[in-house]
């Protein structure tokens, strides 16, 4: 027991300055992950890794991040949330602050519209949100001012022609949630009949139901209720 203590009191007279000297001169990462039309909170995954060589990589999740910065190496970071473009940002420990904190702040946006991206728009994973998109109210009965954008997406499967891709439909979050997941599926299945009469297979047009289970936002207002009600296009294959 003695010999315990007297190790256990040894460890911290020899090692006791380095890891204080260690915790002293660490360098964090953080910073918040917001809604760039709303400002509000995102819950993303975030991942990370140290260049050039990531040898030091780490994942979480939520609406925030710290991460401790090893050896004064530059690090890139990843976020992801659904309904949202993608942010890939890079951190750099000489920006460090009187804290030694490298404080980033991430804006996810929207996925760009696919009347825009479509024709140069073609790997695996890209998102694109039908902003031209319109149905009569509680219905799925697409407007025809919504026909130039999918238009342009008819075209891009046309032109690409091993591409698959994922139809997914969202309702806002009013109302009963067995009636939004159904409009949801209703509407998606709208979009690839569409696509169909412009002469492209069902096969490559796979369809996903949300309903209002993956809001962009939570505000009760109706901006809010008017970006959660979208339909995405998702490249699966090319």
């Amino acid at each position: 027991m003695k010999k315990n203590i007297l190790v256990a009191l040894l460890s911290v007279i020899i090692y006791g300055p380095l890891l204080a000297q260690q915790k002293d001169t660490l360098i964090y990462a953080t910073g918040k992950i917001i809604n760039h039309q709303t400002k509000e909170p995102v819950v993303a995954s975030i991942s990370y890794q140290s260049l050039p060589y990531g040898n030091k990589v780490g994942m979480l999740k939520g609406s925030s991040f710290t991460f401790p910065m090893y050896d004064n190496e530059k690090y890139s970071i990843t976020v992801d949330a659904p309904g949202f473009s993608t942010s890939k940002y890079m951190l750099d420990p000489a920006a460090a602050n009187a804290d030694r904190q490298v404080v980033q702040d991430i804006e996810l946006g929207l996925p760009a519209p696919a009347a825009t991206v479509a024709e140069t728009t073609h790997h695996v994973g890209k998102v694109m949100r039908l902003d031209a998109l319109i149905f009569q109210q509680r219905s799925s009965i697409i407007s025809p001012e919504s026909y130039p954008e999918l238009n342009s997406v008819a075209q891009m499967l046309h032109n690409n022609p091993r591409m698959i891709i994922q139809l997914e439909g969202h309702t806002d979050t009013r109302g009963d949630a067995k009636m939004n997941l159904k409009l949801s599926q209703q509407r998606v299945d709208a979009v690839r009949d569409y696509l169909i009469r412009r002469e492209v297979s069902k096969s490559p047009v796979k369809l996903k139901a949300f309903g209002g289970t993956m809001p962009i936002s939570r505000e009760n207002t109706e901006e809010a209720h008017k970006l959660n009600r979208r339909v995405e296009v998702r490249v699966l294959e090319n």
